[in-house]
């Protein structure tokens, strides 16, 4: 869980996926729409990605991925930035973080 706590604060947005997921491949271009540069980790190629989404189950990420870090703390999963996004409160986060300026 370490692991996982000190990769998801090391960016302003940090993104655990898998490559085959396709509702993380929508969500990171979500965040990317704002003008965001996210870190992704792909647990599916990851060396360490089997115990990195065990972490994430842990920490509460059901499914496991996406898993979003934004501004050093854990926002959640697809649900999550789904209903910031339509409720208009990602871009704010994104701008609390410094992921995105205007």
């Amino acid at each position: 869980m370490d692991m996982v706590m000190k990769l998801g604060t090391s960016s302003a947005v940090v993104i655990f996926t898998k490559s085959s997921c396709c509702i993380s491949h929508s969500i990171e271009t979500l965040i990317r729409s704002f003008g965001a540069n996210p870190t992704v980790y792909e647990l599916d190629t990851h060396p360490n990605g089997k115990q990195m989404e065990k972490a994430l189950m842990e920490l509460g990420c059901q499914p496991s991925v996406p898993a979003i870090f934004i501004g050093k703390e854990l926002v959640g999963g697809a649900n999550e930035i789904m209903s910031l996004n339509v409720r208009g409160k990602l871009k704010q986060l994104l701008i609390r973080a410094n992921a995105i300026w205007v």
